[in-house]
């Protein structure tokens, strides 16, 4: 019991260490959100394509795999996979592959938050 809360708050700390830095780089610098997200999801291609991001996720859990960095991971990955396979057309078919689940939840549960939502204007 003692190890899974240990895991909880691990995967909790490093996750809210990548939101702090997105914080601070809101904060700090006259860079937008899109393109420190954008940032945030090359870096992780670019660690997930060297090698360097899996020994991290494995230690961090959630944490790392979680954040859209987890998500940069997941491209590079499904595009190594895709490539072994594939060869070039790999490439494209990794990236959708890979993130295919995601890409669905998301817009499953965009659906139904605007069938429950009520819409409306908030400039009031």
């Amino acid at each position: 019991m003692l190890e899974l809360i240990f895991e909880y708050l691990k995967a909790f700390a490093i996750g809210g260490g990548i939101c702090v830095v997105g914080q601070i780089l809101i904060d700090k610098t006259r860079l937008t959100p899109a393109r420190i997200m954008v940032g945030f999801v090359v870096l992780g291609v670019i660690l997930g394509g060297t090698g360097v991001y899996e020994p991290f996720a494995e230690f961090a859990g959630a944490g790392a795999t979680v954040p859209i960095l987890g998500f940069g991971n997941a491209l590079a990955q499904g595009v190594k996979k895709a490539m072994a396979e594939h060869g070039v057309l790999g490439i494209l078919m990794g990236v959708i592959t890979a993130t295919a689940g995601g890409i669905a939840a998301s817009i499953f549960f965009g659906l139904l938050t605007s069938l429950v939502a009520k819409p409306g204007d908030r400039t009031k």
